[in-house]
């Protein structure tokens, strides 16, 4: 086996890829940069019955975003792809190996109809067996080529009967592997059933096709979720009833990743129903037409979300949590990886995505809020002028689409005011007092938030009137709303043409 370590993220197109998924890319990739080695995409689309139409495109198109890059795959018209396990299997790799197995004793043919699989799990129900399963037992009394003579096989191969490849998992033996999170796993023979290798259509199974292209790729690490460890010792026995035991590679079974509320596996009905999404980019599923809402879709910063998935399971051995990508693949261990279920907490996601945008520069933000105007706000405004404004909002918003959604004012008048605030704030000589004060303004040739400051400072001194009986109301008129970045700074911004246009409008609008 080559020291170079040699990775593989593996994704069924079974539907879109779940956040679950999206860590464990991550652990790969952050592994194979750490180590500068190869990182593969897998797509092992063996299951044809569950194959959802976009799910592939939709897999790489969230991995792109979010900035896990593989090294490894298909070179077509000049880019790289990902493996395709569909089109490995027209090269007839799987049938080879499917066959030497027959051939050396480690598997059979079985001709067994669904009825009949049907009847046999219902009959060991009957006799109150806690497990109904294909099995060094029940092998015995099924149709299959252990129990058939060679020429009826050869006979209902010839007919063309439908058959599959099941392993002949031994009766008595005890399965040991090491998984770098949880030291050694055994398992029983006796405890596991007679897999599926090889489909009646001559597909594989996930369990033969995994085993094939990760020795034929070199794959020497296997990072992938807990609820694989299961499958691991058939793994093994496969690794070693092919001749392959040199090639058993280093296992890590990731924790689980929980719903906010720490109870069971995050999954999508839990997201619908208190309000958060399970998948890094929206997704339309195709059979119904329904929108899943994704991360990107959210606000969210690709960067803050790897950053925050990263600590889901594993810790950099520091009180370190801000850690840009270099920083990540510098920190990242194998051996730091937890074997406890790690809770998403949407909250903390929230709190890494506003100290990501604080931290950025406006001109990287500009693009990112731009993309985020569903109405239109933005169109025809000078780039600078949204500079401007991101730098008055970064420091108040959550998610991108803030900067529009809270401060709609910095790029419209407002069509109305919160009726709270007006109640509480607006009273029977604001209109009087924010008249006196438009005029103090259009005095102001030198329109700058200090000077606009200083003339409405000079203007409470000489009416004698208190903070908050001239800033509520003069914030109500500029933005309608109460709470917002300086009210200075925002005239300085809007211009005083709009800052003496809005003072005139909430004064005819708004009722005493």
């Amino acid at each position: 086996m080559s020291d170079q370590v040699v990775v593989r993220f593996a994704p069924s197109p079974t539907g879109p890829l779940h956040i679950g998924g999206v860590r464990t890319a991550l652990y790969n990739y952050l592994f194979a940069k750490k180590h500068n080695g190869r990182f593969i995409l897998r797509i092992e689309d063996t299951d044809r019955t569950r194959y959802v139409h976009g799910a592939e495109e939709y897999i790489i198109e969230a991995l792109k975003w979010l900035g896990i890059e593989f090294t490894e795959g298909v070179h077509k018209d000049g880019e790289v792809g990902p493996y395709r396990q569909s089109d490995r299997k027209a090269q007839g790799l799987y049938q080879k190996y499917a066959d030497q197995l027959v051939k050396d004793g480690w598997a059979y043919y079985a001709f067994d109809t669904s009825e009949e699989l049907d009847a046999m799990r219902e009959r060991l129900k009957e006799a109150g067996s806690q497990v109904q399963q294909y099995n060094y037992v029940t092998r015995r009394e099924m149709k299959n080529s252990l129990t058939l003579s060679e020429e009826e096989v050869q006979k209902r191969i010839d007919k063309g009967d439908p058959y599959v490849i099941r392993f002949k998992m031994p009766k008595k033996e005890d399965i040991r592997f090491h998984d770098i999170v949880r030291d050694w796993v055994v398992f029983h023979s006796s405890q596991l059933d007679d897999k599926i290798l090889l489909k009646s259509d001559g597909m594989p199974t996930y369990h033969l096709a995994v085993i094939v292209d990760d020795t034929l790729m070199g794959v020497n690490h296997v990072i992938r979720g807990e609820e694989w460890l299961s499958s691991t010792p058939l793994h093994v026995m496969l690794y070693k009833a092919l001749g392959w035991e040199a090639h058993i590679p280093k296992y890590v079974h990731l924790p689980l990743i929980l719903n906010p509320n720490g109870k069971g596996k995050m999954s999508k009905r839990q997201g619908d129903k208190m309000g958060f999404s399970v998948f890094p980019t929206s997704w339309t599923n195709p059979e119904d037409g329904k929108v899943s809402s994704g991360y990107r879709e959210d606000g969210y910063i690709s960067e803050a979300l790897l950053n925050f998935l990263s600590l889901l399971g594993w810790n950099p051995g520091n009180d370190e949590e801000l850690m840009n990508h270099d920083r990540l693949v510098e920190l990242f261990d194998l051996g730091r990886i937890g074997n406890s279920a790690a809770k998403f907490d949407l909250d903390k996601l929230k709190w890494f995505n506003q100290t990501y945008i604080r931290n950025m520069a406006n001109e990287d933000l500009l693009p990112l809020v731009k993309n985020f105007d569903p109405e239109g706000k933005l169109e025809g405004v000078e780039d600078n002028f949204i500079l401007q404004a991101i730098e008055l909002m970064k420091e108040r918003v959550t998610v991108l689409g803030d900067f529009v959604e809270m401060a709609p004012y910095f790029f419209a008048t407002p069509e109305g005011y919160d009726e709270k605030v007006v109640k509480k704030r607006w009273k029977a000589d604001s209109p009087a007092i924010l008249l006196d004060l438009k005029n103090k303004f259009d005095s102001i040739s030198s329109w700058d938030s200090e000077e606009i400051e200083k003339v409405f400072k000079k203007h409470l001194e000489d009416a004698e009137l208190g903070m908050g009986k001239v800033m509520a109301p003069l914030r109500l008129a500029l933005t309608g709303v109460a709470g917002g970045p300086g009210v200075f700074d925002i005239a300085a911004l809007i211009g005083k043409e709009e800052t003496l246009s809005r003072i005139d409008i909430a004064i005819e609008a708004i009722p005493v």
